[in-house]
């Protein structure tokens, strides 16, 4: 459990990082690219810096190439960026790996692109959300939903969490927190959503689909947190880095969002 010091510490970075990134989500567009562009370099520098702790070498200048041109693809569309950047980093990086040969070439060269891909394929879909008709409220419903329930788990976690959820993985979790930050973050997704309907438009969220999408999202994105908290268990470390003072690490900061991104993008596109 969290020391008060702590929360504090914790409380005023997500008071000082909230509304920054409301801000950029609002404005769209170059800043909202700019803030995932860099977030998500951080996240993928963190993943590499990671797997470097028990020895493998992934080549980070590649990771962030084939990062950027899943983010590229997903802001342009139309420009034809994946296809030929794609096959530049993915055959670049294993003519480096053959060239330099040191250490576990072949893991190094998986890990390189396998890192980069999660995150770019994942994040990609911060930016597509947000391109969306109406991608302001969408993103405004979605990405609150898993921040919501993240919270929701935390304080109810901290007051009634007995049970362990993954003790292997994640021992500070509990299914009390877990259970907690569905319902809190379903409720307030719906309440959002509610709210967003009388300033969207027609193609714009509802509470039903707020209902909908806090039900995905915060049931199903808190297993990103536990896919980095298995990769972080692995390794040793506690967090991936410590970017965001009390919160650890750019990556530590978007595990879940990653999933909520892309559950939030496919229910609107196939269920809305």
């Amino acid at each position: 459990m969290d020391s008060p010091t702590v929360f504090r510490i914790r409380l005023l970075t997500a008071l000082v990082a909230i509304p920054l990134v409301i801000a950029l989500i609002k404005a769209g567009g170059w800043g909202f690219f700019a803030l995932v562009l860099l977030v998500l370099t951080a996240a993928t520098v963190e993943f590499c810096q990671l797997v470097g702790k028990i020895h493998f070498r992934p080549a980070i200048p590649l990771a962030i190439a084939l990062l950027w041109i899943l983010l590229l693809d997903a802001q342009f569309p139309h420009q034809g960026i994946l296809g030929p950047g794609m096959s530049l980093v993915l055959l670049g990086s294993l003519a480096w790996q053959m060239a330099h040969r040191q250490g576990n070439p072949v893991a190094d060269w998986a890990l390189t692109i396998v890192g980069a891909l999660y995150i770019g394929w994942c994040g990609a879909h911060l930016l597509r959300l947000r391109n969306m008709p109406e991608g302001l409220w969408w993103t405004m419903t979605v990405l609150p939903a898993i921040w919501l329930a993240d919270s929701g788990a935390y304080l109810v976690g901290r007051a009634w969490g007995r049970h362990k959820l993954a003790p292997t993985l994640s021992p500070g979790k509990t299914w009390e927190g877990y259970i907690g930050g569905i319902v809190v973050g379903t409720l307030l997704t719906t309440g959002l959503a509610a709210l967003w309907s009388m300033v969207s438009g027609p193609t714009g969220p509802r509470a039903i689909d707020g209902l909908g999408i806090g039900l995905v999202v915060c049931t199903l994105a808190p297993a990103g947190d536990l896919a980095v908290s298995m990769i972080k268990r692995q390794v040793g470390a506690k967090d991936s880095g410590t970017l965001f003072p009390g919160h650890g690490g750019a990556l530590d900061r978007v595990d879940s969002t990653l999933w909520a991104a892309i559950l939030g993008y496919y229910y609107i596109l196939w269920l809305r």
